[in-house]
């Protein structure tokens, strides 16, 4: 057996809180350290964008709550 089915298997029998918690951690893990310039600054203009957008009345907000039991609904949940 491979290592990564043994992990699997170690995995597949943890809660699915620690579950979360490998996730998590793995995440981490893999994540880059840092993002290229021209992503954050991309990521810096479209945030100006929308709070433009907010700030001129050209789109209106919509509650987090309306916006997640909008998430739940179609989650099913």
């Amino acid at each position: 057996m491979s290592t990564v089915t043994e992990i699997k298997a170690a995995l597949a029998k943890l809660p699915p809180e620690e579950q979360r918690e490998v996730a998590a951690w793995l995440d981490t893990k893999l994540a880059p350290l840092d993002f290229a310039t021209s992503v954050e600054e991309a990521w810096a203009d479209e945030v100006k964008r929308r709070i433009d957008e907010l700030d001129s009345g050209r789109v209106k907000g919509v509650p987090a709550e309306q916006v997640f039991a909008r998430a739940r609904q179609i989650l099913g949940r």
